[in-house]
C-alpha cells in the first residue's frame, strides 16, 4: 500500500509515492515540465491561479499512478505540503475569486507594520510571535480595503495547501499551524486572534474550520476522485508548510533540534518550547506541525536570501563549467581565501538585517594574487558565514541547537560550505537525502501517532552522511570575525 505526498510550490508541484510500511519513497514526479508563470501586475506583486496548481496536482497524480502500475484503491492517504503564507479567496462554491497572492508578493508591508505599531510591538510579540508584517492576514486587509466588493464574496479565505485540499474534498478547512503562518493565531490565548481580526475589520466567519495537523482531515469527494485521479473517499491525512514540512521531512520536531536548507535562498528552522520572542523583527515564529496543548512547540524561521543565488551568480559570470569545478578551485585554497571576503546579500532586503538592501559586498582582493578560485571558496565561505551568523541571532533569541539535519541539496553538497558552518557553531551536520514531497506522504502515517517508526523510517530511508566539527578551526574562527567585522561596518554605513 502507498500514500502520496504533494508540494505545493511556485515553480512547480512535486508529487511523491512512498510505500507505507517501509516509507521507501517509489517515485517522484514534477509538474509542469518548466517553472509556473507568476503574474506580476505591479512592482513587488506576485500572483498565480490557484486553480493552475490544481491542474498540475491532478495530472502528476495520474502520472505517478499509471507510470507505476498502481491502482487507485492502493493508495491508503494524501498529505500536503505547500508554499506558505499565499492568500486564496474562496465564494460560497468554494471557486477561487481571484488569483492566489502569493508568499513573495510584497503589497501588504505597509500594513503590517502600521498593525505592529497600533497594536503594540510588544503585545504582538508576546501573543503573535511575529509583526503581523507581509504575512497572510495584512494580504487579506489588502484585499478588504482595494478590493471591497470582491471582499463582500468571500466565504472562507485559505493558504495554498488547503485550497488543494479542497479541491479534492469538497471541504473548506485548515490547520492551527497554517494560522499560524498566516499571523492569524494567538500563542497566549491558544486560540484565535480575533483582536488582530477586529482591528484589520476581518470576519471571523471567514474562518475555515481548524483540524488537526495529523488526522483524517477530510476524504476525496467524487467530483476530487474524477478530477484526481483518485479513489473516493481516501483520506487527506496531513498538511503543513513547507518549511515546517521540511523540518518534518528531517525528523526535526523537539527543542534544540534544527533543519537547515542550502538552496537559492537558506533557511534555518529550529525548534523550540520557548515562547519568549526577543528577534520578532528579524526571526519569524509559528506553530510546528506537532503543536498542541501539552507540546507548544514552536519552529523559529530565519531566511538568508543571498544563499545559494550568489554561487550561482559566480557560476554564471566566472566562465566556470560546473558547480563540481567551482568546488575544485575552492579547495586550491586555504582557508580564509587568502583575505577574500564575500557579503552574499545581493538578493533584496535581508530580513535578519532588519530589512536592509546591502547586495553583495567583495572585499580584500589583491589583482597580483587572487584568482577566480579565490572568489570560489570566498562565496562558499560567505554564504556559510551568513548561516553562522543567523545561528548567532537563533541563540540570541533562545536557541540552543542540539541536532542539525540538511537536505542533500545545493550547498550542503559543498564540504567546504557545511564543514565551515560544522566548525563554527562546533555542531555535527547531518545530510539526508529527501524532499518535501516524499516528506508529506511518509507523515501519512503520524496519523497514529508513531513519531518513533516515523523517525526510523527516514533513518534508514535517507541519512547519506555527517559533517563533523574540524578540531583546526582557529584559521576559520579568524575569517569569520573578520567577515562579521566587515558586514557590522556595511550595516553600521546603511
Amino acid at each position: 500500500m502507498y500514500s502520496i505526498g504533494y508540494d505545493i510550490g511556485s515553480s512547480s508541484i512535486k508529487a511523491a509515492l512512498v510505500e507505507v510500511s517501509t516509507g521507501k519513497p517509489f517515485a517522484v514526479v514534477s509538474e509542469p515540465k518548466k517553472e509556473m508563470d507568476i503574474l506580476a501586475i505591479n512592482n513587488g506583486w506576485a500572483e498565480q491561479d490557484p486553480d493552475t496548481w490544481w491542474k498540475h496536482v491532478c495530472t502528476a497524480t495520474k502520472t505517478l499512478l499509471s507510470e507505476n502500475n498502481i491502482k487507485p484503491e492502493e493508495v491508503t492517504g494524501v498529505g500536503i505540503s505547500y508554499q506558505m503564507h499565499g492568500l486564496v479567496v474562496v465564494d460560497q462554491d468554494l471557486k477561487p475569486l481571484r488569483d492566489s497572492i502569493i508568499w513573495c508578493d510584497s503589497r501588504a508591508v505597509e500594513i503590517g507594520q502600521k498593525a505592529f505599531d497600533a497594536l503594540g510591538n510588544d503585545r504582538c510579540s508576546e501573543n503573535l510571535l511575529n509583526s503581523p508584517s507581509n504575512f497572510t492576514a495584512s494580504k487579506l486587509k489588502w484585499v478588504k480595503d482595494n478590493e471591497p466588493e470582491l471582499f463582500k464574496r468571500i466565504h472562507k479565505f485559505m493558504l495554498p495547501g488547503d485550497y488543494i485540499a479542497t479541491r479534492l474534498s469538497g471541504i473548506a478547512n485548515t490547520t492551527l499551524s497554517g494560522l499560524s503562518e498566516g499571523i492569524f493565531w494567538d500563542f497566549k490565548t491558544n486560540s484565535l486572534a480575533t483582536w488582530l481580526l477586529d482591528y484589520y475589520g476581518l470576519n471571523e466567519s471567514h474562518v475555515p474550520e481548524i483540524v488537526d495537523t495529523f488526522s483524517i482531515q477530510s476524504k476525496v469527494s467524487e467530483q476530487g476522485a474524477k478530477e484526481s485521479g483518485l479513489n473516493v473517499g481516501t483520506p487527506i491525512l496531513y498538511r503543513a508548510g513547507d518549511q515546517p514540512n521540511n523540518a518534518l521531512s528531517l525528523n526535526v520536531f523537539n527543542p534544540g533540534e534544527v533543519a537547515a536548507t542550502g538552496g537559492t535562498s537558506g533557511v534555518i528552522y529550529a525548534v523550540t518550547d520557548n515562547l519568549s520572542v526577543k528577534e520578532s523583527s528579524r526571526v519569524n515564529n509559528f506553530a510546528h506541525v506537532n503543536y498542541n496543548q501539552d507540546n507548544r512547540f514552536v519552529g523559529k524561521l530565519l531566511c538568508i536570501n543571498g544563499a545559494g543565488i550568489q554561487y550561482r551568480w559566480m557560476l554564471n559570470n566566472l566562465d566556470v563549467a560546473s558547480y563540481d569545478k567551482m568546488n575544485d578551485l575552492a579547495n586550491s585554497v586555504p582557508q580564509g581565501s587568502d583575505g577574500v571576503k564575500i557579503l552574499p546579500f545581493g538578493n533584496g532586503a535581508e530580513r535578519m538585517l532588519n530589512n536592509k538592501d546591502l547586495g553583495t559586498n567583495i572585499f580584500g582582493i589583491n589583482l597580483n594574487n587572487h584568482t577566480k578560485a579565490h572568489l570560489c571558496r570566498a562565496s562558499l565561505e560567505g554564504i556559510a558565514f551568513s548561516f553562522v551568523y543567523g545561528m548567532e541571532i537563533l541563540r540570541s533569541d533562545g536557541i540552543t541547537a542540539t541536532k542539525i539535519r540538511a537536505g542533500n541539496d545545493n550547498l550542503f553538497r559543498s564540504e567546504i560550505f557545511s564543514n565551515t558552518i560544522a566548525t563554527l557553531i562546533d555542531r555535527e551536520i547531518e545530510i539526508y537525502n529527501t524532499t518535501g514531497a516524499i516528506g508529506a506522504a511518509r507523515a501519512c502515517i503520524l496519523s497514529d501517532g508513531d513519531f518513533t517508526s516515523f523517525g526510523e523510517q527516514i533513518m534508514a530511508n535517507d541519512y547519506v552522511m555527517s559533517y563533523k566539527p574540524s578540531e583546526e578551526k582557529e584559521a576559520l574562527q579568524s575569517a569569520y570575525s573578520a567577515w562579521k567585522k566587515e558586514l557590522e561596518q556595511v550595516l553600521k554605513n546603511k
